[in-house]
């Protein structure tokens, strides 16, 4: 079965154990409206640590080989849009409150996309996940880059073109977390995938979200808003700051990693320890589907 790539979880790193994934950005576009202000980069990894240990983590920097986040310092819309599901405010479309994350991207294209990769997609629709009572966006959509992109435009064209498609994919996401002894997920508009008008005003309403978590207006909890690029972000730092940050919490994590802590900040069970030993979350959701 071939995959569906997620969106990047993390604000600095990646965990082992963690699939190999690749970060979306929408293509250049209307903006959710003023927020916080950038200076878009490319961006490449850095590896640290023997693959597939403990204490195995890759690393975001921009152009200029300086250490940024993931989370908050790449969008997911040029120039405008992270997101943000807050667990704190009770979707209107799916009366259950976010699950702590930015939004999943499917990507349903024919290449492999490489550990950490940041690739333009066009965005197709948007699946309503409820993952044990919260929100879990899945948005579907293509790498720019596609050879069959310039067919895709809206959701429909994924049932034209790619029959049998979606509801592959809708079944497994019903069904993958059953082997952790976990119930059966259930879905918002009984699991109908809603279109690309749909799914932009769900991008618009999470990245509101994230603006307020990065202006420090809202209950962000355990997760760490520390970033280079949100100049007027309350949790900005310097270029030497955030070398720092990732010198001292990588050492951190290889000590803890040896000491056998199990992954730390390994999101999905480790959030204590995350906090603990200091080092951020990366979450990865999503498989390819064939």
């Amino acid at each position: 079965m071939r995959a569906l790539l997620p969106l990047l979880r993390t604000s600095w790193a990646w965990p082992v154990g963690a699939a190999a994934a690749a970060a979306a950005r929408l293509p250049r576009g209307a903006s959710a409206g003023p927020g916080p202000r950038r200076t878009m980069a490319l961006y490449r990894t850095e590896e640290r640590g023997q693959p597939h240990s403990p204490d195995y983590r890759l690393f975001f920097k921009n152009v200029a080989g300086h250490y940024i986040s993931p989370f908050h310092d790449i969008p997911l819309k040029v120039d405008s849009e992270e997101t943000w599901e807050d667990p704190h405010r009770k979707d209107k479309s799916t009366d259950c409150c976010g699950d702590n994350d930015p939004i999943d991207v499917c990507e349903i294209g024919s290449k492999v996309l490489s550990r950490g990769e940041v690739v333009h997609v066009k965005i197709l629709g948007v699946l309503a996940l409820i993952d044990q009572g919260e929100t879990d966006w899945k948005l579907i959509a293509i790498n720019v880059n596609d050879p069959e992109a310039s067919k895709f435009h809206d959701i429909e064209d994924v049932k034209k073109y790619k029959p049998g498609y979606l509801e592959a994919t809708l079944n497994w996401f019903r069904f993958y977390k059953i082997p952790e002894g976990k119930p059966e997920n259930q879905f918002a508009f009984n699991g109908e995938f809603k279109n690309k008008a749909f799914a932009l005003e769900v991008i618009k309403s999470t990245h509101e979200c994230w603006k307020a978590l990065l202006m420090d207006k809202c209950d962000g909890g355990a997760i760490n808003c520390t970033n280079v690029q949100v100049c007027d972000s309350p949790f900005h730092c310097s270029e030497e700051e955030a070398r720092s940050l990732v010198e001292s919490k990588y050492q951190i994590t290889v000590l803890c990693a040896r000491n056998q802590h199990s992954v730390v900040g390994h999101s999905y069970t480790h959030r204590k320890r995350d906090r603990i030993c200091g080092f951020q979350r990366w979450k990865v959701r999503g498989r390819r589907i064939k």
